[in-house]
This record gives C-alpha cells, structure tokens and sequence, in this order.
C-alpha cells in the first residue's frame, strides 16, 4: 500500500507543476493588457495609463511629478530627458533642445524654421538635401532629425509608464494639434514608430479635452444639443474649439452620448513661450543697462546666460499672474555678475500687448467655422497653462460676453485623460461605456484633373476640374469614392488641399505646399483593350482618412459591366468585372493606419462639387463611404446599403456575394506608379 501512495506523488507534482505554469501564463497575458496616452505639448507632456486594476491613472515620473518637460539634452555617450536634460540646459544650452515639435513636417524654407533660429540660435540647424528639411547638428558627429528627438521623448515617455505600470507597454494614442496637416500628423506616426509604438490613433488634443469633459459628466447629456466653447491657449499656441455634446441612438447601444466638433479656431504662435521670450528680452536689456559703461559684452551674445533669463521668465510669468510685482534675480548670471530687478505685472501686460489683442482671433474663427454666434454657446470653458494670466482672461471674456469662463476642469491633464479614454476604447482589452466621438477635418482636401473636351466639333481644348473629397468641419473617419467616368488611357491627377481662404497670409507660409501628391496611372488603356465588348463604368479611386486624420489612396480600379445572358427562367441581370489597377499607395503610412480603419462603409450621391461645370455625362462622379456614428471601441458591424444605391450599381459588399459562375467578377493585373504624400 506504501509503495503504491509513492508512485502517485511524482503524479501529483506533475500536476501542480503544470498549473503552476498555465498560472504562470495567464499572469503573463494580463500583464501585456495596459495602454497609455501622451498628451504630446511644447513644453511638457503628461503620460497616462490604464491597465487592470488601475483606470485612467495619470504616471509620475522619476521626480514624482505629473508633467514631465519635453526636453533632450544629446551628448556623445549619453542622454538626459524631462527634468535632468531642463538642468542641463543651463550647462550646456546647444545639446539641449526643446520645442522642437515647431519643426515636424516643416521645409527648410519655412516661416517656423526661421522663428525657431531666432529664438534659439544657438541650435545649428543644417539643411538635409534628400528630405528638404532640417536637422540638428550637436557636434560634427551627431545629428537628428526632429522627428528623431520626438521619437527619443516618445521612448522615454513609454518607458515612464512601463515603471509605473510595472509592465510592457506598446499600444498608445498621442494627441497633436488640430492644425497639424497631413505632413506634421506623419511626422508624429513615424516618430512614433522609431519608438517602437504602436500608435492606436492620433487624436487631437482639443477633442480629447472635449472627450474628458464628456465622460465625466455623461448624465448631463441628454437629447438636447449643449454647445461648448473650449479656449486652450498653451505653451506654443491657441486653439478655440467648439462642441456640441448631446445623446444619439445607435444601432448596436441604443441612445450614447455623442460630441460633435462644430468649429476649430486657431493661432499657431500665440502662447506662454511668446510671452516668456518677452521677458527674457526685457530682462536682458535691463541686465544690459545695469552694466552699461563698463564695456561688457552684450547678455545676448552668451547662450547659458539666456537660458538662465528664459528659466527665470518663466518663474516670473508664472508669479505675476498672482502678483502685482515680483522682483526677478539670478546669481552669477554673466561673469559673475548677480542680476535682480524689479517687475510689475503692468509692465509685463505692456511687453505682450499686441500679443493679448490676438486672443479673440480664435474665437472668431471657431465661431465662423461652426456658423454659429456667441448666443448660441452655453459655456467657455479655459484649458493650458497660459489661460491662467489674468490678462487674458480680461481679454477673453470680455471677446465672448459672458458673465464669467468655465474653469472647472483641470486645464493640464483633461487632454491626457481623454486620451487615454480613447486607448482603452481602442483596445481588445478593455470595455468602457460607449461615447461616440465625431471629430471635424480642418483642411479640406480635393481632387483636381484635366482632360481633353471638345468644345466644337473638331475642336478640343484641356479643362481642369476640381472635386471637392473632404469638405472643412466635415466628419471623419470616413471613405470616399471618386470616378473618372471619360478616361480610357493612362493619366494623372492630383491630390490637394482645398481653399484655405480662412488662413491669413502668414499662416498660409507656414502651412507651406498645398500639394499632397500626384497619382500617375498607368495600365488604364490596357484594361481598355483587353475587354473592348464591356462598357465602362469608370475608374474608381478609394480614398480613406482615417481616425487619426491621415489620408491614403486605398485602391483604383477599372470597372466594366456587361449583360448576361440567364436561364429563360431568369431574367437578364448585371455583372461588373473589376479591374484593380493599385492596391497599395501612401508611401510613409504606417500598417497600423489600415488595421484602425472602420468597415462600416455606406455609399451614396454627393452633391455637385467646387467648380464643376461639365456638361452632363462628362462629370466625374463622387460617391462617399461614410461612417456612420461609431463608438470609440471601432468594432461597428456594416450597415445595410440605402435603397436609392443608383442603378446598377451596388454597394462592395453586395458585389462579392453568391453569384453564378458567369457573374463573379474578373480580376486582372495592370502596372501603377506607387507614390507617397509629402
């Protein structure tokens, strides 16, 4: 009997072991379940996480503070990041750089890169010939790319919240601005990608704030449209939203709270570090005037001591916003010389005076993008740091009209928390309460050709037409169709932006080419000669901008129809055989940006686009995919197609389904250029 009891212990420890080890794995798939969020700002970043256990939790870093400064300081052998590369920055101000996000996705040539010098000459910046951008050149050995810094701070920002999490992080969303284009919003993705993210969106910061404010006050909600004015004036610009919150009834969760972005204002280099760099001047003249006399050098001329007077503007913007005076000193701030001056707060209102007469720029522009006026806005709530300088919110809230402004939220981390509201949303690992979000596109985007007319017979002349793809504060994600409906050989057309007449002229310098890209098209007149019985139906070009508000040409087809002759018991029906001419363009889009895209798509008539005049049949025709309202999780089954699909025409998803054999489409293979946007 003994011996029988010890032959089934190795059993039973065999057992044991094996549980063990299947624990051993389930604790391992859990521990690979968090997300983050980087509210991604000029100054600083806040990270924030969501794991199991821990909702929407905002990470300390290494000095336990909850903003982290966006700064790097690059030397040979090592690297400093947030508050070390800050200290270091006095030390040693070249390697040391920050608010280098002013450079994404900018040529060499443009307004910022020249700001940027102005401000901070002692940064070399250097031409790359292949990009036509620019560079940083730290010694004759190192160099980065200012996506290469932001891809570094992103690292770092995962590595925060790995510490924190106490494990692997690498899905995240990261906020950018609403006036980013498609070239800054690229520059972001690929930063990102360099840092091993995978980038689930990019969200705008304006509606991640919005997103925050509407999570927690979601029973306020109700079928009654509530319009809300958000001012977020921050480091290194200002951007005035307008949204409007209310509840929708969708198919898969009945009535959920929707935000709608109705109107987006926006002043590129109003913000804390304009009026810092005031002071920093005003201060350094005061210095000047102090030791004039004694045939010293000029303050200006000495890197670390400017970056001692920009840290103490900073201190001292900060002070004054709650004092009337405040008396400015550096010890030792140039060859041993101690620097202290006195301040008010009048005279620092005066330094930035035309800067505060540009607060209500936004509004207006918020408010005309929305076609809404200022009685229509219940509330206007302030967001970033700068809001909290007493002059502008004089300025503000007399520009609105309202008997007081909203600042009951946390203005520093309501983007980072509605970010991260999102990447739980996002994930497969998280369910969170349905808050449909529908953001708006702040650069509308076209098509524009030319083709051959004949205007008398014998007589053809080029007509260049334009159609309208992505319309301002239209919605998006979302798909569109366009097709060429007179082309039976090869051609080009290209991508752009539409009218930017709300841009003033300064803007539209830094906004810079107005040109995405241009589609060359080759194996069109092949397909033409390989089925010359069928009749066309044009070439079809699907495009898709998707959640993070990156376009990309998803595929262009050639598609041809033909009757087919049934069984007598069967009427006669139509077939379409599909030529695809491309399935892959958008040369720098990331993997991730086809797995974020929705499916839902729908189809139905545009109305008549910009500048077209064309006489009938010779239009190219406009059909949109449109995503209906979604929730944030993106996993929305396809909607039913409309009943007045054109005829003969049906929807994608109807043309793959149970045909006959003589009805399956036929697909062949053609040559296309592949190209990228710029």
């Amino acid at each position: 009997m003994a011996t029988t009891v010890r032959r089934q212990r190795p059993r039973k420890l065999a057992c044991w072991v094996l549980m063990a080890v299947l624990l051993a794995d389930l604790l391992a798939l859990s521990d690979t379940l968090a997300v983050m969020s980087v509210d991604l700002g000029s100054e600083s970043m806040k990270v924030a996480i969501v794991k199991p256990g821990v909702p929407m939790e905002i990470v300390l870093n290494k000095e336990s503070r909850r903003k982290t400064p966006v700064t790097v300081t690059l030397k040979e052998n090592e690297r400093f990041f947030g508050d070390s590369a800050a200290a270091m920055a006095i030390k040693n101000p070249k390697a040391t750089l920050r608010y280098f996000q002013h450079l994404l996705g900018k040529q060499a040539d443009n307004p910022h890169v020249a700001l940027y010098r102005a401000r901070f000459p002692e940064h070399e910046l250097n031409f790359d010939p292949q990009r036509q951008t620019v560079y940083f050149q730290i010694s004759p050995q190192l160099r980065f790319s200012p996506e290469e810094v932001l891809g570094m701070v992103l690292n770092y920002s995962r590595s925060l919240a790995e510490d924190f999490a106490e494990q692997p992080i690498k899905d995240a969303v990261i906020t950018v601005p609403a006036f980013f284009n498609q070239a800054e919003r690229r520059a972001v993705l690929q930063a990102a990608q360099m840092a091993g993210l995978k980038v689930l969106q990019l969200i705008n910061d304006n509606t991640a704030t919005a997103l925050s404010y509407g999570v927690f006050r979601r029973k306020d909600i109700n079928t009654t449209a509530q319009n809300i004015m958000f001012y977020d004036m921050g480091s290194g610009s200002t951007v005035c939203t307008i949204v409007t919150y209310q509840t929708v009834k969708t198919k898969e969760a009945g009535m959920q709270p929707q935000l709608q972005i109705r109107g987006v204002g926006f002043d590129r280099t109003l913000g804390g570090l304009e009026m810092e760099l005031r002071l920093r001047e005003h201060l350094a003249g005061l210095f000047n005037e102090q030791r004039k006399g004694q045939r010293a050098k000029d303050v200006r001329e000495n890197p670390r001591a400017m970056a001692k007077l920009l840290r103490e503007a900073n201190r001292l913007k900060t002070v004054l916003s709650a004092n009337a005076d405040h008396m400015a000193q550096i010890e030792g701030l140039m060859d041993d010389v101690d620097f202290k001056a006195k301040v008010t707060r009048v005279e620092f209102e005066e330094l930035c005076a035309d800067l505060f007469e540009r607060v209500p720029g936004p509004v207006q522009q918020a408010l005309q993008s929305a076609e809404m006026s200022l009685d229509e806005i219940e509330q206007v709530i302030l967001v970033g740091g700068a809001t909290r300088v007493p002059k502008v919110q004089e300025v503000l809230l007399k520009a609105v009209g309202k008997e007081e402004l909203g600042k009951n939220i946390n203005a520093d981390e309501a983007a980072a928390m509605g970010a991260v509201y999102q990447a739980a949303a996002l994930s497969k690992a998280f369910k969170v309460k349905p808050f449909v979000v529908r953001d708006a596109v702040v650069y509308p985007i076209l098509v524009e050709f030319t083709r051959e007319v004949e205007d008398e017979p014998g007589v053809r002349s080029l007509k260049h037409n334009k159609r309208v793809l992505f319309s301002r504060m239209g919605p998006y994600p979302q798909r569109k169709v366009i097709t060429f409906n007179r082309y039976s050989h090869d051609f080009n057309f290209h991508i752009n932006y539409g009218d930017l007449g709300f841009l003033g002229p300064e803007d539209l310098r830094v906004f810079g080419s107005q040109n995405l890209t241009t589609v060359k098209l080759k194996g069109v007149g092949e397909s033409f000669k390989k089925y010359p019985d069928y009749e066309s139906k044009g070439i079809k070009a699907h495009f898709n901008l998707d959640e993070s508000g990156v376009l990309s040409l998803d595929r262009v087809e050639s598609v041809f129809e033909t009757l087919v002759e049934d069984s007598p018991e069967e009427e006669s029906t139509l077939t379409k055989l599909g030529n695809t001419i491309s399935s892959l363009f958008g040369g720098s889009t990331t993997p991730d940006t086809k797995e974020n895209a929705t499916d839902a798509v729908q189809e139905e008539e545009e109305s008549p686009a910009e500048g077209s005049k064309d006489e009938p049949g010779e239009q190219a025709e406009l059909k949109e995919e449109a995503e209906p309202p979604v929730e944030d999780t993106s996993q929305i089954p396809p909607p039913e197609p409309k009943e007045d699909t054109p005829e003969g025409e049906k929807p994608p998803e109807k043309e793959s389904g149970d045909k006959s054999e003589a009805q399956k489409p036929v697909v062949y293979r053609a040559l296309v250029t592949r190209f990228g946007f710029q």
